[in-house]
């Protein structure tokens, strides 16, 4: 074996290389050793005896909540021998029962605790991987187990205050680490609108800065919702009532939150900094916030929020901190509040933590734990997991830094350096080994390698020392060699040989070296027939890679000289190939080698090699045949390639006849690969056939495709339209086809088109069928249906119209379900009728529920069934105090009760705590309006001599997708103007019945009877001026037996305004609904009724 390049050591350690075959040529030899150490440390592989390293643990702190299964904490890690693993909690150890459980195997120890009682483990717990040579340790891990977060029972009494005076509407959220959203909403779920007056804090409770005669209202709800754990927690309601007083004069402004004059602020580098001032003050004029940073500049991160209350900095820095002031100010005065913004920090490493460490025996090295944060942190230094003491001559603690003189064996262990301050803790583990070990090699021997010529190559040669060693080669260094642009002289066997003065070790590797095959040589062409030779030929070397297949490529003079073309493939261990040419072409042939590496490059070509003239050998192929016009055939098809013409003169032969009524074909000569057969019969089948030919003769006979002339409209309508109503919404529908001869093309099917009152539906079924199944069809509705076929050309004649009705269906959902003045034990129910009864509204069936009021489970269900078709009210009794309670309210037909409409609240706790002066209201629904427009809706008086308007409001419908709650919202504020209205509406009425028994005492049973009052709307579109009353007719009556037309719509005026529009003459809520009529009228209102429970 000749050493042609030899590794000497430099130090104690030296590393040699030797090849079997010499080493000629240029290259690059690069050994990399990594040895024992790597950026992060030490990495001693396992062959070695080495203290546990942990290599991943839970990190803290860790939320359990009570319906969790189990809590699991992991902790992972290596060591020679394989650690063993115990737990500690709160720095004793963990005694093992039947509610937890350790998981071990040689590199984990996993503990799981059971959920049985989730809080008896509530704790901090550490990890400890222990072996004979030292004992490693995790941080603390807190468990934090908490419980489902619920409010308090309470009983609030009620907040009674003067208008302007400020108020806070406490919600005071269960304290939990859960994270939680907190919203202000009615007991009907609408939230209460936030403006510069009412403002949400960051503490969850509800500001008013001054106090307005709208905000009196029983139903305060805050809601807290945790989406964490999927729970919904309402508060319970509170009441507040706004006493009307003279307009106090301008006041100074005053802050509600926060309290005092000045509050510190602590946070850590990274948190979100909020500062909220909420100012209290007349509304006239309202205080203005504004936000200043004393002794600097606000930093470019700040966001104002919520009418400039709140001030936000994502992602503190220690520039944010310092004193922040708000000015709450108006034309009285203003007040102000500071903020002390402190910034600090938990522990961290300044640069990187600590390294493990190798050295050998009698060396000096340190251990230096470089930490940082606010407060600084305080460092504790222990030894296998124990508290260090500094008690050893050759190891002193120096502040943040081990010291170790003289190392000796039984220094080795695991040293944990743990800093802390008051906001969190880091710890490190550093592994220091002292040993002198001799070369051990961990590369397998005899390795092989296999490259590609011209590429790069790395084979390793991994060692283990202590202590390091120092590696000197010629253009080498680490314990990889790599060899650059490797070319065949680098195939060999190659051997590493590593050196100490205790020993010396060698590994072997055998490098093979790849490439692409040569070309094949010595091609020879033999000619088996005119137009079938042999090619054969010698293959080249396939280097180290064996051939997978040989390719053969041609080259023709007459149409694409100089571009080659691949032939044929044959198999790698195949060195002849049998080739099929076609005729009157010039040929010459090439080949080329394929292995794994790739292609090789083609062997020179070979002789010309020319052959003779000759017909065809085929016919054109993907013949089509279409009939764009009714008496007329189009033909095409796909051309033969150029070289497999075979000869000069190329042309083809279109032949064509009916199918089955002709004998004799039709023949056309054409040169263009497409023809055209005009004055053809409509729709026919024909046969058609192509054959090619040159000056040498026909191509093979060819073969006899079928298509069709020319489609056009179909002429006659399917008979015999019969329908069977199968359900409400479902129909089948069945009739006689139509003779073929009719069709006069392919026939695509047939179309049901059907029409309900003015609307049209068109249904396709394709195929050939005599019935089908119709779905999709409204109940309670009339139809007009028609059947007609058709093919690509269009529609046929429509059938005689057949004109069937559908059966009653159940109805849609009611639009409109509120519950509204709540009582200690009653509630009041209002709807709307559904928008499509579907049949003839029976009446209501409703469903209420009494809540749990923590988990909002169903305790208890009563049900009532309302046989009146025209209630639209329920009085609710009977019900527990304090409680919610959850309505599902159906219209029922006598087809059955359709889809519930769902609507929670809650009963008062208190009786009287808050009088609705409204007590119920009438709402009409008004139909056939425009999304997104302005309506003016007026409320009228009608009498013969006077046409006075008592109420004229305009209102915005909602565009389409537009949230419901959103527009309800913007109109209550109206509600003291309403109620004004509805009280003059009121006093008219009972003037209006003083004046008629006065005028006509006996009026009512004379036989002529006074003049009849009509309550009306009228609607005026955009900014019209003139009175356009809807539809022409009368829109309700008081007295009640009016119909009420289509022209209402299914919105209820309920949801844009504090009182509703229609009194009878004791001042009773009359509620009145008409239904939908699609056949003929659904429900007509017989009078006025009320329904109580």
């Amino acid at each position: 074996m000749a050493a042609d390049r030899h590794i000497l050591l430099v130090s104690s350690v030296s590393i040699s290389l030797h090849r079997v075959m010499g080493l000629v040529g240029s290259f690059q030899l690069v050994l990399l050793l990594t040895l024992t150490f790597r950026a992060a440390g030490i990495n001693i592989p396992l062959e070695v005896e080495q203290p546990p390293t942990m290599l991943s643990y839970t990190r803290g702190p860790i939320v359990a909540l009570p319906f969790d299964n189990n809590v699991t904490l992991s902790c992972e890690a290596k060591g020679n021998p394989a650690p063993l693993y115990r737990w500690t909690k709160d720095n004793a150890d963990v005694i093992l029962s039947d509610t937890m459980t350790v998981k071990t195997d040689s590199t984990t120890g996993t503990l799981v605790l059971q959920n049985k009682q989730l809080f008896q483990f509530q704790g901090k717990y550490r990890c400890y991987a222990s072996n004979k040579l030292g004992t490693a340790m995790t941080e603390e891990i807190e468990l934090i187990v908490t419980h489902i977060p619920k409010f308090q029972k309470e009983t609030l009494q009620p907040i009674v205050v003067n208008e302007g005076d400020p108020i806070i509407l406490e919600c005071n959220p269960p304290e939990t680490v859960i994270s939680l959203q907190v919203h202000w909403m009615s007991s009907g779920l609408k939230h209460i609108k936030q403006d510069e007056r009412v403002t949400m804090g960051t503490d969850g409770n509800l500001y008013f800065s001054n106090a307005l005669q709208q905000d009196s209202r029983p139903d305060y709800c805050c809601i807290a919702a945790f989406s964490e754990i999927r729970t919904i927690l309402p508060k319970t309601a509170m009441s507040v009532l706004v006493m009307s007083s003279e307009a106090p004069p301008a006041r100074k402004p005053s802050l509600l939150l926060p309290p005092g004059v000045q509050t510190v602020k602590v946070l850590l580098k990274g948190e979100t900094l909020h500062l909220e001032c909420i100012p209290a003050g007349l509304y006239v004029p309202t205080p203005d916030v504004t936000w200043m940073k004393m002794g600097g500049n606000m930093t470019g991160r700040v966001e104002l929020t919520k009418f400039q209350r709140l001030l936000t900095v994502p992602a503190v820095e220690e520039q944010d901190q310092g004193k922040y002031m708000c000015t709450a100010e108006n034309s009285a005065g203003k007040a102000v509040h500071y903020f002390d913004v402190i910034v600090e920090e938990p522990p961290k490493w300044l640069a990187e933590p600590p390294q493990s460490q190798l050295t050998v025996i009698g060396s000096d090295v340190h251990i230096e734990c470089s930490v940082g944060g606010n407060p600084l942190p305080d460092i504790t230094w222990r030894r296998n997991g124990e508290i260090f003491k500094d008690d050893t001559s050759n190891v002193r603690v120096l502040e943040d830094t081990l010291v170790f003189d003289n190392l000796q064996p039984v220094d080795s262990a695991v040293y944990q350096c743990e800093a802390s301050n008051s906001h969190g803790s880091i710890l490190a583990n550093v592994n220091l080994v002292v040993m002198n070990m001799a070369p051990l090699i961990l590369t397998r021997d005899y390795q092989e390698y296999a490259v590609v010529l011209g590429a790069d190559i790395v084979m390793n040669c991994s060692v283990f020392s202590s202590p390091p060693s120092q590696i000197s080669w010629y253009l080498v260094d680490d314990d990889m060699l790599q060899i650059m642009n490797v070319n065949s002289s680098d195939q060999g066997l190659y051997t590493c040989i590593a050196r100490t003065s205790l020993d010396q070790v060698n590994a072997t590797a055998l490098l093979t070296v790849m490439d692409i095959p040569d070309a094949p040589t010595n091609l020879e062409i033999s000619e088996l027939e005119l137009r079938r030779v042999r090619l054969s030929w010698l293959p080249g070397s396939d280097h180290n890679s064996a051939i997978t297949e040989f390719v053969v490529e041609y080259e023709e003079s007459k149409w694409e000289p100089g571009k080659w073309r691949e032939l044929q493939k044959v198999i790698g261990n195949q060195a002849t190939a049998e080739l099929t040419l076609h005729g009157h072409l010039n040929y010459q042939f090439r080949v080329y080698a394929v292995n794994e590496v790739g292609p090789g490059p083609p062997s020179e070509p070979t002789r010309r090699h020319e052959t003779p003239p000759a017909p065809p050998d085929r016919n054109p192929e993907n013949i089509k045949i279409h009939g764009h016009l009714p008496h007329q055939m189009d033909i095409s098809w796909e051309p033969l390639l150029p070289i497999e013409h075979n000869g000069p003169g190329l042309e083809y032969k279109v032949s064509f006849r009916k199918l089955g009524v002709e004998d004799v074909w039709q023949e056309h000569l054409v040169k263009r690969h497409s023809f055209v057969v005009r004055n053809t019969t409509t729709f026919i089948p024909y046969e058609i056939k192509i054959q090619s030919r040159n000056s040498h003769g026909w191509g093979p006979e060819p073969k006899v495709v079928t298509g069709y002339s020319g489609e056009d409209v179909p002429t006659a309508a399917p008979q015999d339209i019969a329908v069977e109503v199968i359900n409400t919404t479902v129909l089948r529908v069945s009739w006689t086809p139509v003779p073929n001869a009719t069709v006069r093309g392919h026939l695509g099917g047939y179309d049901n088109p059907n029409k309900t009152l003015d609307e049209h539906h068109s249904l396709t079924f394709p195929g050939k069928k005599s019935h089908v199944i119709v779905p999709g069809l409204e109940p309670f509705s009339e139809y007009k249906l028609t059947v007609n076929v058709f093919n690509k050309k269009g529609n046929g004649p429509k059938s005689d119209p057949v004109i069937f009705n559908t059966p009653e269906g159940v109805p849609q959902q009611v639009p409109i379900l509120t519950a509204s003045n709540p009582q200690k034990d009653s509630i009041l129910l209002v709807w709307g009728p559904p928008l499509k009864s579907n049949g003839f509204l029976s009446g209501y069936y409703l469903q209420y529920h009494l809540l749990n009021d923590t988990s909002l489970a169903v305790l208890e269900t009563q049900e009532v069934n309302i046989s009146d078709a025209d209630t639209t009210q329920l009085h609710l009794r009977g019900l527990e105090r304090d409680s919610g309670y959850r309505f599902h309210l159906s219209a029922c037909t006598r087809a059955g009760c359709g889809p519930s409409l769902m609507e929670e609240s809650r009963t008062l706790a208190v009786s009287g705590a808050y009088k609705d002066t409204s007590t119920v209201w009438t709402f009409y629904i008004i139909d056939g309006l425009d999304p997104g427009t302005s309506y003016t809706v007026r409320l009228m008086v009608k009498r013969p001599s006077d046409n006075a308007s008592i109420f004229e409001d305009i209102i915005q419908t909602r565009s389409q997708g537009e949230n419901f709650a959103g527009l309800s919202n913007s109109v209550p504020t109206k509600g003291w103007l309403i109620g004004t209205m509805c009280v003059v509406a009121l006093l008219t009425l009972i003037a209006l019945v003083a004046c008629f028994l006065r005028k006509n005492k006996a009026g009512k049973y004379a036989g002529t009877p006074p003049p009849q009052r009509q309550d009306l709307f009228s609607m005026e579109k955009g900014h019209d001026s003139d009175e356009k009353p809807l539809r022409s007719s009368s829109l309700c009556s008081l007295n009640g037996n009016d119909v009420v037309g289509d022209s209402f719509s299914r919105d209820s005026l309920v949801d844009y305004t504090d009182c509703g529009g229609e009194f009878s003459e004791d001042g009773s809520f009359i509620g009145e609904y008409s239904g939908f009529k699609h056949r003929d009228s659904v429900s007509e209102p017989s009078g006025l009724s009320r329904v109580t429970a």
